[in-house]
């Protein structure tokens, strides 16, 4: 049944026919059923659980323009510049792979190219759709069916890139436009890689609405750092769906920071442990302003036993902004000996600041140790008045009392300039009214 009250958006991709086009005859069907499957669910209300917090309806109810591709186009990186950070850039511009503004990667066992032309490629039809379209997000369904192109990484088994791999996603456009990208990473047995990816839009760029699906294979022992910057503008909105599927010994640390500027930001991270002894890391940090919408929704699913997770999020919230944190942890029977820990910790800046926050823990298993819990409050004005009363300004008191706020995530940063880069930002997003 279709649960959308209206929407524009939906009947223009309905009587859309480019699922008939597909890269390859292998996602032919998948991405036919996949439309299908869209078209009966529809995209989401406010009735469902999932997004009770973030009312989508707005957004769907707005006309754009789809898939404007702008092919040759130049565009300014400056704002995703990371200083002192080396880096291979790629760059996505409109949910399209752009060779013409990326760096070639001359690395043994180290292949990164456009979703597309990377289509006959066995590891693509793989693993294309077997992971993020048996979640119930209709956004899936819909990227599954219709997105045009995106980025693949493979990390051949046994291969260490040398260097971190920077995406920078841009969002351009003339007039109110709606695209999607598809990307694969995977990490071969034993491989290793530092994956960033920032968000940002091109200064006076009309409203974007972007639908993003990544699936994330890290086999036996492989290890992936993943950063997520978003830094995009007001006329920024962003639905990102994350997949990650971890084989047995591997490790998949996940930071995840929005800070002010897009209207909307809805992540999904769901990690799927199959196999035993896994461990996996999901930090967030979100500063917000304005009337910005943060909804970070994740799922750590343990399937087998010895493995660990840690989460922790924190929010700080300014303005009228408004923040969702939905963190689901679940223990499965045969995950015994499981180790789980998520925490999440708002910060309210302003009274007129919202944050919903629901953790939950579902344990089918028996031995295992787990805890989970949130915190909400405000400043703490006695800590104020101490760095006042030994002359300092209250700005830089504020600031100050914020990084304290935020060092239980951003010193879990493994690579150090990126946590500099953080926590200028951070400084970067306060405001001082």
């Amino acid at each position: 049944m279709i649960t959308q009250v209206s929407s524009s958006l939906y009947q223009q991709l309905i009587n859309s026919d480019d699922v008939l086009i597909s890269p390859s005859v292998t996602f032919e069907q998948r991405r036919k059923d996949a439309f299908e499957r869209f078209k009966s669910i529809g995209f989401p209300s406010a009735k469902a659980e999932e997004w009770r917090y973030t009312n989508i309806q707005p957004l769907l109810n707005d006309t754009y323009q789809i898939d404007a591709h702008l092919p040759g186009r130049s565009v300014n990186l400056d704002v995703a510049k990371v200083d002192g950070l080396d880096a291979y850039r790629i760059v996505v511009v409109n949910g399209v792979f752009r060779k013409d503004l990326s760096d070639t990667i001359d690395e043994s066992g180290v292949f990164v190219s456009s979703f597309n032309e990377a289509a006959d490629e066995d590891v693509l039809k793989e693993h294309f759709a077997a992971h993020a379209d048996k979640s119930d997000n209709p956004f899936v369904p819909l990227n599954t069916a219709l997105a045009k192109d995106g980025f693949f990484v493979h990390i051949v088994g046994g291969n260490v890139v040398q260097k971190p791999i920077h995406i920078i996603h841009v969002g351009a456009a003339d007039s109110q436009t709606f695209f999607q990208a598809r990307n694969l990473i995977v990490l071969g047995k034993s491989a290793e890689a530092e994956i960033i990816e920032t968000f940002i839009n091109e200064q006076g760029s009309a409203k974007i609405f972007a639908n993003t699906v990544t699936e994330i294979v890290v086999e036996e022992n492989a290890k992936l750092e993943h950063y997520y910057l978003q830094q995009s503008e007001s006329t920024g909105n962003y639905n990102n769906h994350t997949e990650v599927i971890q084989a047995k010994y591997s490790l998949y640390n996940n930071y995840n920071c929005t800070f002010p500027g897009a209207s909307f930001v809805r992540n999904t991270i769901n990690v799927r442990l199959i196999d035993a002894d896994v461990e996996s890391h999901l930090y967030g940090i979100t500063l917000l302003s304005d009337s910005e919408l943060a909804d970070n929704h994740t799922i750590v699913d343990h399937l087998k036993p010895n493995c660990e997770s840690y989460e922790w999020y924190k929010n700080i919230l300014q303005d009228d902004s408004t923040a969702v944190f939905n963190g689901k942890i679940f223990v499965r029977e045969d995950a015994q000996k499981t180790n789980a820990f998520q925490q999440n910790n708002n910060l309210l800046l302003n009274p007129n600041a919202t944050i919903n926050t629901k953790p939950q823990l579902e344990i089918f298993a028996d031995d295992v140790k787990c805890s989970h819990g949130c915190t909400i409050g405000q400043f703490d004005d006695e800590a104020k008045f101490y760095l006042q009363a030994r002359g300092i300004g209250e700005d830089q008191a504020k600031t100050l009392l914020v990084h304290a706020f935020a060092f239980d995530v951003t010193e879990r940063f493994k690579n150090e300039v990126l946590k500099q880069h953080v926590n200028h930002l951070v400084e970067l997003g306060l405001k001082h009214a």
